[in-house]
């Protein structure tokens, strides 16, 4: 029998490939010289849903939806670094939304919706949180990260006594052209 609580704090992401994940922390590693607190390798991903606190039953629920949610693999360039003042964070964002990950979003909220969970209404931007607790938009040079999408998963926020974590609890693979 697993251990789960009543209740987790999940959302919908774009988990990085290695490669992608190196860059990032390469980026990290040069925003911390300018006196910010990255946000931890492991934890770096691009939202595509957040769904807050799920019980156990609508957890089954949502997976069973999306089985059948079909996207192709898709590439985006996260080529800008962006601060948001409300939130305080540090990111990553691009220039140029891809069609595909705009289409795969709306899919995934029509079946939170169908599902009877509650939705960010504000548009979907793609971006990767790289810095918590920011206060300014620090004067570096990004090369843009080029990421090669070709799965989404649905991770967990995971509160623990070294801070919180994410982990993927199951991922879909996008289907591949035969073309």
């Amino acid at each position: 029998m697993t251990n789960h609580p009543e209740s987790s704090r999940l959302f919908f992401a774009l988990w990085p490939d290695q490669q992608t994940r190196l860059n990032l922390v390469r980026l990290n590693q040069s925003i911390e010289a300018k006196g910010f607190k990255p946000v931890q390798p492991h934890n770096l991903h691009a939202t595509l849903v957040f769904l807050g606190s799920v019980d156990a039953a609508s957890e089954l629920l949502i997976k069973y939806s999306v089985r059948d949610i079909l996207a192709k693999p898709f590439v985006l360039m996260f080529d800008q670094l962006s601060y948001w003042n409300k939130p305080k964070i540090l990111c990553l964002t691009c220039s140029h939304t891809s069609a595909e990950v705009a289409l795969l979003v709306t899919a995934l909220n029509r079946e939170v919706i169908s599902c009877g969970l509650q939705i960010d209404p504000r548009p979907y931007l793609p971006h990767i949180t790289l810095a918590r607790h920011a206060h300014y938009l620090p004067d570096i040079t990004i090369e843009p990260i080029i990421w090669r999408a070709e799965a989404f998963v649905l991770a967990e926020s995971c509160s623990e006594p070294s801070g919180v974590n994410y982990k993927v609890r199951q991922e879909w693979v996008f289907i591949k052209s035969t073309v």
